[in-house]
């Protein structure tokens, strides 16, 4: 028998949820706050500029073409992905740059160039990390993480051993190797992940696995396709989409939510999933049927949020490549800005993305689409002072990096920061990444997908299982999608 079920927010994992539910035959309506969907993934246009909002890395590709399979489509269907070589240009300390090669040969022998005898090194590194992944992403993030039994799959416990849960990463990596370049180049993705290298799970090397085994990949004319991607699969399942739509709050009885209420309608509702931020929904929209108090919120660790700029150059900008992090200071002191003492970092590593490098169609001829980020503790004091007082920061040393002029070439320029991902998102403490990565926040220690006090209330997204990031939001949405259809099966 088809159930009505809402979903709030149209970002990734929740358009995931929905075009499972939808074909599974029943009636779906997503209500997105904003008047564009997307989440975080968001784009927007001005002076002839695309700009992607959030996500810019394409990595583990698999991921979104097994989502695409579930629905008899594939990647090809949608945009043309591309392999990008170099992957990413890294600039250091001491003024010297250095290219990730796509190739793995080439990889070997960068390390190689670095550290004598890391190549033997890095391979069994890989091999170590290839193992993570293939457990981690086949087998680890599909649990729904709701009571200890499910991990009690012997390949799994078999495997705890090899998965370094207990290692520290930063002690991990050094066990292997030596030079602080390399080091850097294996801890950059641990800087997003909510916790300084020493307290991040060894597990977390198969980020690295992903990064260079895997590659990066781009989705010629933006990030936003995957939405639109999303959005057309869901809309071929029979999702309904509702933009400007943001839920108040719901009626209930027995303990069940019966309607969902926006400032226009009451929507009937026999199961909700929320995609929107869980501590919104948990303690601004259910009143009194929390799964966790304001204690246990703040006493959670987060993952950074950012200040982002998005900038339109009149010119070309040379020495830039499409990635480019910038580890031009140290990178132990953001950290600890972030992590440990947070504050606006006083020297701060970013990142640079120039998407026009790839995809003329983000800018107009001859110009340039630049998109800067620093990532920051979450519910720093935003102010717009200091977010002009960073960007000359940035550009100074763009600047300085890139041997060329860029200030006074700017003809569009946009600020997003802790302040706009409450506005826009209810993000707590103005997020960006959701929960941190520690070992005491994983799997079954995440904020359950499961509502205790509400029967048919679950959650998706970044701050449940499994975790942030694009493929875990697709992987999230599927997880809970198979939780309601349970649910609703033990019902019927």
């Amino acid at each position: 028998m088809s159930k009505k079920i809402t979903i709030l927010g149209a970002g990734i994992s929740s358009l995931s949820t929905a075009s499972f539910l939808a074909k599974a035959g029943h009636d779906v309506t997503i209500l997105e706050k904003n008047d564009s969907i997307g989440g975080r993934a968001r784009k927007f246009e001005a002076d002839g500029f695309v700009f992607d909002m959030g996500p810019s890395w394409y990595w583990m590709p698999e991921v979104f073409e097994k989502f695409y399979q579930k629905f008899g489509h594939t990647s090809t269907d949608f945009y043309e992905l591309i392999r990008l070589d170099p992957s990413y240009r890294v600039f250091w300390q001491d003024d010297s740059t250095t290219d990730i090669p796509a190739n793995l040969n080439e990889f070997y022998a960068l390390f190689e160039s670095l550290e004598k005898g890391s190549a033997v090194k890095l391979k069994k590194f890989l091999a170590e990390a290839a193992y993570k992944y293939d457990v981690g992403i086949n087998d680890l993030v599909y649990k729904p993480s709701l009571k200890w039994g499910e991990f009690a799959d012997m390949r799994i416990l078999k495997g705890l051993f090899k998965m370094h849960l207990t290692s520290s990463f930063s002690g991990y990596i050094r066990k292997y190797f030596k030079n602080p370049k390399i080091h850097s180049l294996l801890e950059f993705p641990i800087l997003f992940l909510g916790a300084m290298p020493q307290k991040t799970p060894a597990l977390y090397s198969l980020m690295n696995y992903a990064d260079i085994e895997l590659g990066t990949w781009y989705p010629q004319g933006g990030m936003y396709n995957i939405i639109e991607a999303f959005e057309k699969i869901a809309l071929e399942q029979g999702v309904k989409i509702e933009r400007s739509q943001e839920v108040t709050g719901f009626e209930y009885t027995n303990k069940k939510i019966t309607h969902t209420k926006t400032a226009t309608q009451s929507l009937e509702s026999d199961y909700v999933v929320s995609g929107a931020d869980y501590h919104h929904t948990d303690k601004k929209l259910i009143n009194g049927f929390a799964n966790y108090s304001e204690k246990y919120w703040d006493s959670r660790s987060m993952a950074p949020s950012s200040l982002l700029f998005y900038l339109g150059v009149n010119k070309k900008i040379e020495n830039l490549l499409h990635h480019n992090l910038f580890f031009d200071e140290p990178f132990e002191a953001h950290a600890v800005e972030i992590y440990e003492k947070p504050d606006w970092p006083k020297a701060p590593l970013f990142y640079a993305c120039c998407p026009s490098k790839t995809d003329p169609s983000v800018a107009p001829e001859g110009h340039e689409n630049l998109f800067l980020l620093v990532p920051l503790a979450p519910n720093l004091k935003d102010s717009e002072e200091k977010r002009k007082e960073y960007l000359d920061i940035l550009l100074e040393r763009l600047e300085k990096h890139t041997k060329t002029s860029i200030k006074e070439h700017i003809v569009y320029q946009r600020s997003y920061c802790i302040d706009d991902f409450k506005k826009d998102y209810h993000a707590f403490k103005g997020n960006a990444y959701g929960l941190a990565n520690t070992l005491m926040q994983t799997a079954i220690l995440k904020p359950s997908l499961k509502n205790k006090n509400l029967k048919n209330l679950f959650y998706t997204g970044q701050l449940t299982v499994p975790g942030p990031g694009v493929p875990p939001s697709i992987i999230s949405g599927e997880v809970v999608a198979k939780e309601v259809l349970r649910e609703i099966e033990k019902n019927n």
